[in-house]
């Protein structure tokens, strides 16, 4: 049950491209489930990556005026370079996607799994600062169960991208469908976007919450009960 990428149409990803930088504003955006990548992202090693980083990184904190002789700043471009392809954004090099072992629903437990309070970390791939959120996940075995870690794994996974909420909700979900050979799968992620609340418009208070139903959950009594268990 493999899910293929799901694009806006042609006329509406015309009209996104002729859009600047400067009319899109603080809008959130987003063209597509894929995570936008270009082909040749993989041609040189993370090592590569990490120097050039360094050196870019390197030049940003110059323009801004400060002094890289300094004993505090003088490692920061490394130690961000490192943190970038290591850390915060190792997810999107698919060889960090975690393994994945299913195994027999021996016990013959044929009502919906909630994983819940699945904490993490992402960055808006608006303006590079952090989300910080939890997500719930739930699945209604087809056979297969799943190990209780991997749930967090997967999460944790495409959270460590520059991300979009909806889109980070989409990604887990549809691979979790894929994984478990189901389609009854939910996720619902709440989180707070730094974006809001430490610049522009500086909300601190607010929350963005975005669900993802497949299968059985579709149901309103399912909702529901999902919703019961959550509370």
């Amino acid at each position: 049950m493999k899910h293929q990428e799901t694009l806006l149409s042609t006329p509406m990803k015309n009209n996104l491209s002729d859009l600047s930088v400067e009319s899109i504003g603080d809008d959130h955006l987003y063209t597509g489930i894929e995570t936008p990548m270009v082909p040749d992202a993989f041609l040189i090693s993370n090592e590569e990556k990490k120097q050039k980083i360094a050196g870019l990184f390197q030049e940003i904190m110059e323009t801004m005026g400060l002094d890289l002789s300094d004993d505090s700043l003088k490692g920061t471009p490394k130690r961000v370079a490192k943190m970038y392809i290591e850390e915060i954004f190792s997810g999107l090099d698919p060889a960090n996607k975690p393994k994945i072992a299913l195994f027999e629903n021996k016990y013959q437990y044929n009502q919906m799994l909630v994983e819940k309070n699945i904490s993490f970390y992402s960055n808006c791939e608006h303006h590079f600062v952090p989300i910080i959120g939890k997500a719930h996940i739930a699945y209604i075995s087809s056979g297969k169960v799943i190990g209780l870690s991997k749930l967090n794994r997967i999460v944790q996974y495409y959270a460590k991208r520059p991300q979009v909420q909806e889109r980070l909700t989409n990604q887990i979900g549809r691979d979790l469908q894929d994984i478990l050979d189901t389609e009854s799968v939910a996720v619902i992620i709440e989180a707070k976007h730094l974006c809001v609340s430490s610049r522009g418009v500086k909300d601190d208070t607010s929350e963005t919450v975005t669900c993802f139903y497949g299968g059985e959950f579709q149901s309103p009594r399912k909702i529901v009960e999902l919703q019961n268990y959550l509370k």
